[in-house]
C-alpha cells in the first residue's frame, strides 16, 4: 500500500502535469519559453511578499506572477527587445526575492524547498488549493482553445475572425500565473519552465495535430511524476528534479525515435 504522502505527492504532480501540458504547447508555439522562464522566477518575490504580511504563498506568488506576466506582455505590445525586458525582469525579481525572504524577521525559510519543489511535503490543503488552480487554468485553455489556436497561428487572420488577439493573451498570461503559482510546490521556481517546455517538447516531434501535441504533452508529463517520484524514493534524489529529469529522458527518446515515427507514417501513407 502507498504511503500517504506520497499519494498527495503524486495527485499534486498530476494536476500540474494536466495543466502544464496544453499551456506549455502554447508556450512552445508562441515561443515563450523565457517569458515562462521570467514569470516563474518572479514568484519567488511573491513567497518573500507573502511570508512578510503572513498572507497565502499561493496567493502571493499568483499575484506578482500576474503582475510580471503582464508587465512583460505590456512591454512587448510598446515594441521593447523582449529578450533584454525579460532577462532584466526574470534574474531582477529572483534576486529581489531572494534578498526580501532573507530580511523577513523571524521566519526561517527552506529556499531550496522553493526554488527546486517540494512535493513530498504536499499536505491535503495544498492539494486542495493546487487541483482548484489546476482546474481553472485547464479550464480557460479548454474555453478558449481554438481562439487561442487561431491567434497563435496568425493574428491577422484572428482579427478578421473576430478574435481580439490581446484577450487571448491575456488568457494565455492568466493561465501560465495559475500554473506558476500551483507548482511552486511541486517542482520549486527553477524548473516551473522545465515543466511546461520539456514534455511540449518531447511531444512535438511525436503528433501530427495541435490536440495531439497538447495531450502527448499532458501524458509525458504524467509519466515523467510517475517515474520521477520512483526514482526519487529509490535513489534517494531530490523528488522536483527528479521529475524533471525523467521528462528530459522522454525528450531524449522522443528526438532519437520521432524521425522513425515520421518515416513510418509516410511510409504508410
Amino acid at each position: 500500500m502507498l504511503d500517504d504522502f506520497l499519494i498527495r505527492a503524486a495527485l499534486a504532480g498530476a494536476a500540474v502535469a494536466l495543466v502544464a501540458g496544453p499551456l506549455g504547447a502554447f508556450v512552445i508555439w508562441r515561443r515563450m519559453a523565457y517569458f515562462g522562464d521570467a514569470t516563474a522566477h518572479a514568484a519567488v518575490l511573491g513567497v518573500a511578499l507573502a511570508l512578510a504580511f503572513e498572507a497565502s504563498v499561493f496567493a502571493g506568488t499568483l499575484v506578482v506572477a500576474l503582475a510580471m506576466a503582464v508587465t512583460a506582455v505590456r512591454l512587448k505590445g510598446r515594441g521593447h527587445a523582449m529578450d533584454a525586458i525579460l532577462g532584466v525582469l526574470s534574474h531582477s525579481a529572483l534576486a529581489i526575492g531572494l534578498v526580501a525572504i532573507s530580511l523577513v524577521p523571524a521566519v526561517r525559510v527552506d529556499l531550496t524547498a522553493w526554488l527546486f519543489g517540494d512535493i513530498l511535503s504536499v499536505s491535503r490543503a495544498d492539494l486542495a488549493v493546487i487541483w482548484g488552480a489546476a482546474v481553472v487554468a485547464l479550464g480557460l485553455l479548454v474555453w478558449r482553445w481554438r481562439p487561442l489556436l487561431t491567434a497563435t497561428l496568425n493574428t491577422e487572420l484572428a482579427a478578421a475572425s473576430g478574435i481580439d488577439p490581446r484577450r487571448e493573451d491575456l488568457t494565455l498570461t492568466l493561465a501560465l500565473a495559475l500554473v506558476v503559482a500551483l507548482a511552486l510546490k511541486v517542482v520549486g521556481a527553477l524548473l516551473i519552465a522545465a515543466m511546461l517546455i520539456v514534455p511540449a517538447a518531447a511531444a512535438r516531434s511525436l503528433a501530427r495535430t495541435p490536440e495531439g501535441m497538447a495531450l502527448g504533452a499532458t501524458v509525458i508529463g504524467l509519466a515523467s511524476v510517475a517515474l520521477g517520484l520512483q526514482g526519487s524514493l529509490r535513489f534517494d534524489t531530490p523528488a522536483g528534479p527528479s521529475i524533471v529529469t525523467a521528462a528530459a529522458v522522454f525528450f531524449v527518446l522522443s528526438f532519437v525515435f520521432g524521425p522513425l515515427l515520421r518515416a513510418v507514417r509516410s511510409h504508410g501513407r
